[in-house]
């Protein structure tokens, strides 16, 4: 039985092995240590001034804030053009912002504002990044290694965490910020040279295009009617928000209650990367012996005993010890997630959907570590990570009455299955509304299930382009239901029929079709045109 469990479970380094997605991970690993680089370098520069523990915080939450206004917009983008090019022309972007900073800090011309301004610019950089970059990884590694991907990415963070700070540290005493900010753009430079040499597969499915805006649209629906990818973000969330006061406050930590210098932060950090590192490797075996729920329960517990910890802790190696299996907890939970997350979503909306995650993992991170910040200057750090522990343990506990939605038996893949639909008008894509009925009989002994059974099929269709639906009840004959549907023109009903669908969508309305007689009577209704009998 163990042989059995041990050849069911996949490599945690498994996507390593293709050679595309090895060489992208390895200039990630490099952008992502500089910056943390870059992190460490503007934090630093601020321990020593007036309300430290605000300022440090809005270094964070200055780089995470862009998620905010930025993440969906960013996964529009990454769904809709070229990938690969997207991502070349903001790695160039941040060599010049990078570079910019540089220039400032060598010539001490580097206020707290400014700092913190050319950090947002960094951080707009890294939310344009995030969405195209995940997508292009699964793509690179194929559906069944995406949780093994996100968690070589987790890995990728972590290492970062670890190794960043501690070079930023030497560097800092050694030579100066100036040279911490200079690295940080080489390595933007160097993730583009990659971009520029790599190949990727071409996209199986081929849709509609969408512009912009309907894009930003349809991804927002998607998720709004989507309760496994909501339930998903909330339990993020509960994790996160506590989980960022470690994070944001880990330097004053480090310096006013271990009374460490810049490496001693590193240190701090480096046993956080550890405890990633050995997250990763353990993940696939966690996920085969632990339900996500139970997994994000003991994740919580954790991370919120840790946090308790390093605020009373006595001495850094306690500190350190609470901090490593804190990194495994903190790995697991989110590879969990955005893995998960990547196996759910559709590959037309993905980006968007991975955005949407993004915007509440890092703009809660965002948003909390400003407030965590602030109010370690009004109580004390103590107290505040005491408080931040309470709620990570408290969040956990939620899961009895908010667990997550079982998702695993979902088959995610494209289904082809709606015929052509017959027109004789032959409608321009931007006509609309388009109004679509679908007429089913049903037995009265069935009216009931059936009813039940359009439930989900209406959360389907709402999310892959209807802007509204319903079922009615013929009042003359009492077995005849109609499903009506909306949707805001041709061309996105049309996206439905040429690949949105899913084959686990495609059973939720067999299922439904299943409890009526015969099959369903489908019309599609345009609205009338100007000049037409009837028109305005």
């Amino acid at each position: 039985m163990a042989d059995a469990t041990a050849r069911a479970t996949p490599s945690a380094w498994a996507p390593l092995r293709v050679r595309a997605f090895r060489f992208l991970w390895i200039a990630q690993l490099f952008s992502l240590i500089g910056t943390w680089m870059q992190t460490v370098g503007a934090q630093w520069l601020l321990v020593d001034e007036p309300n430290a523990a605000t300022l440090v915080g809005l270094v964070q939450a200055a780089a995470m804030l862009p998620t905010l206004v930025l993440a969906l917009p960013a996964g529009a983008l990454a769904d809709i053009v070229d990938r690969r090019r997207l991502l070349i022309v903001v790695q160039l972007f941040q060599v010049t912002v990078g570079a910019a900073l540089t220039v400032l800090a060598a010539t001490d011309r580097l206020p707290p504002a400014l700092l913190l301004t050319v950090t947002f610019l960094l951080g707009c950089g890294t939310t344009l990044t995030i969405p195209g970059y995940q997508t292009l990884v699964q793509e690179l590694v194929g559906r069944d290694q995406s949780r093994s991907a996100a968690a070589l990415n987790g890995v990728a963070m972590n290492l970062a965490r670890a190794v960043g700070p501690a070079v930023a540290g030497l560097l800092i005493a050694e030579v100066g910020v100036a040279a911490v900010f200079a690295l940080n753009a080489l390595t933007y430079a160097a993730m583009a040279a990659v971009l520029v040499g790599l190949r990727p597969p071409t996209a199986e499915e081929q849709l509609l295009p969408e512009r912009f805006g309907g894009a930003l649209v349809a991804g927002a629906r998607y998720v709004r009617h989507s309760p496994a990818v909501r339930r998903l973000l909330l339990r993020t969330l509960l994790f996160v928000v506590p989980g960022a006061a470690l994070w944001a406050l880990l330097p004053l930590v480090a310096s006013q209650l271990l009374g460490q210098d810049a490496f001693g932060y590193g240190l701090l950090l480096g046993a956080l990367g550890i405890g990633a590192v050995a997250g990763a490797a353990v993940l696939p075996h966690v996920v085969a012996r632990l339900s996500p729920t139970r997994l994000v329960l003991l994740a919580g517990l954790v991370f919120g005993a840790a946090t308790i910890v390093c605020a009373l802790a006595p001495h850094l190696i306690v500190a350190l010890v609470a901090l490593v299996p804190a990194g495994l907890a903190w790995l697991c939970m989110l590879a969990t997630m955005n893995g998960t997350l990547q196996v759910f979503l559709p590959g037309w909306v993905r980006a968007r959907g991975l955005s949407i995650y993004q915007m509440v993992f890092a703009g809660g991170q965002a948003i909390a570590s400003l407030v965590w910040g602030v109010l370690a200057q009004w109580l004390g750090l103590a107290p505040t990570l005491l408080a931040a522990g309470a709620l990570l343990a408290l969040g956990a506990v939620t899961v009895a009455v908010w667990p997550l939605r079982d998702v695993s038996g979902l088959d995610r893949n494209p289904a082809v299955y709606w015929p052509e639909p017959h027109v004789e008008l032959a409608p321009e894509l931007e006509d609309g509304p388009v109004l679509v009925t679908v007429s089913y009989t049903v037995p009265p002994e069935n009216a009931s299930r059936f009813l039940e059974a359009m439930v989900p099929v209406r959360r389907m269709k709402m999310r892959t382009g209807a802007t509204s639906f319903a079922v009615y009840r013929d009042a003359a004959d009492p077995t005849r239901f109609v499903e009506v549907s909306q949707y805001p023109n041709w061309a996105e009903h049309l996206r439905q029929h040429g690949g949105r669908l899913t084959v686990s969508d495609q059973e939720l309305e067999a299922a439904a079709g299943a409890l009526a007689d015969g099959p369903a009577h489908v019309e599609h209704l345009l609205p009338t045109r100007p000049g037409e009998p009837g028109g305005p």
